[in-house]
């Protein structure tokens, strides 16, 4: 029942749109327009505002929430909720959808394709488009179009979820063939270290200085990074410091992100990591400032759980291989889960996603669409 043509058209439409994180303000005026055609009650928080008084560099484009939409049932089954967040990675600005022959979408090469995460919304635009026009029983349906999920779920951590009635939750944003699901996700914590030393002159006096970069360097050289057990990995992803080649240098910065599956054992590695830094810099009389931010925290749903047994229903009588396992990504998901949701991530037809060579097909976005229609009436 999918109008293929239909879906991808509307996909490279919702493409064009320039909307990187915090710049998602023409894409929800658009979904806007197609949730009051299809019925649904819209409602779009005050997200932005929010973000736009707490992140530097937020822009001067108009602020834009989360979007919500509930379309009523004329059933008695539970309510359902679908998820696909509105932003996406840069390069993001002047995207363009190109299909080939063989029906592979693509963009022209120098920008993201956002098939992370417009795949997944076509897919839910396309499901209950379907149920509209072909008078299909269903349950109430709610919908949450995040914003700012691309910075750690920025925009789904401030949703009013008192607002929201569904118990089940499937959010499209997951890369893998369709009837891939994530049941399991990480705790992640970033954090910023500074180092601080003393500067001195590096060809007269480096006696009399504390070299701060050092300081970084040995302390770094005492941890394990990558898999440091089974579900945790640690990284330090960037250092800067000094001012110049002849001066001791006084500061250094280093940043990281911890991630575990288990969220006892990312506090634990964060702890030892402060340890090491803090008593690195105290053995040569230096000293840091240690800051970091629980961006999100882990969850495991069961496979005995409501909300799997749907999904495996909804997926095997579309005859898709059925498959689920944890990711070590995070989602809007992962507050939803917090919030007392219980949620999965499920595939929607994304690939090498975060690069220019990002891609989608014909094929998957018709049978992502056919999944969310499954999933709302099974």
């Amino acid at each position: 029942m999918i109008n293929t043509k239909r879906l991808v058209s509307q996909f490279k439409t919702m493409v064009e749109f320039d909307s990187e994180t915090y710049h998602e303000r023409e894409l929800a005026d658009y979904l806007i327009g197609e949730l009051k055609e299809l019925g649904f009650e819209i409602w779009e928080d005050d997200a932005g505002i929010q973000l736009k008084e707490r992140i530097t560099g937020y822009g001067s484009q108009a602020p834009t929430g989360n979007l919500y939409g509930l379309l009523k049932g004329n059933t008695e089954a539970p309510s359902i909720l679908l998820s696909a967040h509105m932003d996406t990675v840069r390069p993001g600005i002047g995207k363009r959808a190109v299909q080939d022959e063989n029906g592979v979408l693509t963009s022209e090469g120098d920008t993201v394709l956002g098939a992370d995460d417009l795949s997944g919304v076509a897919a839910i635009l396309e499901a209950v488009r379907v149920i509209k026009e072909e008078n299909i029983h269903h349950p109430d349906i709610e919908v949450l179009f995040p914003v700012a999920e691309e910075n750690y779920g920025k925009g789904s951590q401030l949703i009013d979820y008192s607002k929201i009635q569904s118990k089940l939750a499937y959010v499209f944003d997951l890369s893998g063939e369709i009837g891939l699901a994530a049941t399991a996700a990480p705790t992640l914590i970033s954090f910023e270290i500074r180092i601080q030393g003393k500067n001195a002159h590096a060809g007269f006096c480096p006696q009399l200085g504390i070299n701060a970069i050092e300081i970084g360097a040995h302390a770094i050289s005492q941890l394990k990074q990558g898999w440091v057990d089974e579900v945790t990995t640690v990284n330090i992803g960037k250092i800067s410091g000094g001012k110049q080649t002849n001066i001791v240098p006084e500061e250094c910065i280093v940043l990281g992100e911890i991630r575990s599956l288990k969220d006892e054992q990312a506090i634990k590695e964060l702890n030892k990591l402060r340890e090491i830094f803090e008593h690195t810099a105290a053995s040569y009389q230096g000293s840091i400032e240690f800051h970091y931010e629980k961006q999100i925290e882990a969850y495991e749903i069961s496979e005995e759980e409501e909300v799997v047994r749907r999904f495996r229903k909804a997926s095997e009588g579309l005859g898709l291989n059925t498959v689920t396992q944890y990711t070590l990504g995070g989602s809007d998901n992962n507050h939803f889960v917090r919030n007392g949701i219980r949620g999965i991530v499920v595939a929607c037809g994304m690939n090498e996603v975060h690069t220019t060579k990002e891609y989608t097909t014909v094929d998957q976005l018709e049978k992502s669409a056919s999944l969310a229609l499954s999933l709302i009436t099974s």
